[in-house]
């Protein structure tokens, strides 16, 4: 049986798990995200040695949000770490002996939706993230897809609006800005200052200080007016750019994952019909699916396990045909 390790760090905790070629979880950990860079790759070290501890291990694979560059060992830029041109790839594989492949974590979903998840039956597939901002990754001809670079698919940079609002990648209008989470609760608090259908958003404002997801998640969950009218208008930004998008990429399914992906077909509806409003020469070629992604929080670990074993077959592969 071949066995990885998947990591994914996010913004509040590190998940990891012991990972089989079928995508299964064997062993899973979870510890919370150091603040300083040297506690978070010592973080990393431990979880790598203890999920290691009962299993023979082919690769780890290292998921987090930034660009990574196309040898899938440094990190460019990320975020919400202060690494910049970090070796990671470099410093892990000194600690732990272990071959370690780091990965984009929007990419690590993306491909275990492909592998194992909502993508699985497709060939070309484009995954959306829908969280606090919008992540994306690009799957074509069953390969995924990094760019000359490696830092492709950052399909929340696309620019939708000219001169819109502010992101903080530092330009204007990104679909980031009218496509994620925290779009959704700007739309929601204008809404609720509107009157009319927002006065149950206005109420809970009132009641709980602010509007946060799981105060409109579950408004939309119980039909309120105001809350389904901002997930509309959400899910057409979100529905425009894909009609964009698939103008270039042509893929056979877009896949949503992320918290605002839990309201289901309420976020697919208004979707396809931003989507088919868009769509150039709409009639006149196959329409992809639009769906929900399967695999949720678990995504990450097992994309970026996967992703490293498919490294290590690749280069085996290569080293033998030399």
């Amino acid at each position: 049986m071949s066995l990885a390790i998947g990591i994914d760090i996010g913004g509040t905790k590190i998940a990891g798990a012991v990972v089989d070629e079928f995508g299964e979880i064997l062993r899973a950990d979870r510890v919370p995200t150091p603040s300083d860079t040297a506690s978070l790759e010592d973080a990393v070290v431990a979880m790598i040695r203890s999920l290691s501890e009962d299993h023979a291990i082919e690769a780890v694979g290292v998921a987090a949000a930034g660009f990574i560059d196309a040898a899938q060992s440094t990190v460019y830029y990320a975020p919400n770490i202060d690494w910049r041109n970090e070796p990671f790839r470099e410093k892990l594989e000194a600690r732990v002996g272990t071959t370690v492949v780091i990965e984009n974590d929007a990419n690590a979903a993306g491909w275990a939706e492909f592998r194992f998840g909502a993508g699985r039956l497709v060939s070309d597939m484009c995954l959306l993230t829908i969280g606090t901002g919008v992540g994306g990754a690009i799957v074509s001809n069953d390969r995924l897809f990094r760019g000359g670079f490696g830092a492709g698919a950052e399909l929340g940079h696309l620019r939708l609006v000219p001169d819109g609002y502010p992101c903080g990648c530092g330009q204007r209008g990104c679909l980031e800005q009218y496509g994620s989470g925290r779009a959704l609760m700007r739309m929601a608090n204008e809404i609720a200052d509107a009157g009319g259908i927002g006065q149950a958003l206005a109420r809970a404002r009132g009641e709980h200080g602010s509007l946060d997801g799981a105060i409109v998640g579950g408004l939309i969950q119980d039909g309120d007016p105001g809350a389904i009218a901002a997930l509309r208008e959400l899910g057409r930004w979100i529905g425009e750019a894909c009609a964009s998008l698939s103008a270039v990429l042509d893929p056979q399914r877009f896949v949503f994952g992320g918290g605002v992906a839990d309201a289901g077909e309420l976020l697919l509806a208004p979707i396809r019909e931003a989507y088919l409003s868009h769509l150039p020469a709409r009639g006149y070629h196959p329409e992809p699916d639009f769906v929900i992604a399967e695999l949720v929080n678990d995504a990450g670990v097992v994309g970026a396990a996967d992703l490293a074993r498919v490294w290590v077959a690749e280069h085996e592969l290569s080293g033998s045909a030399e």
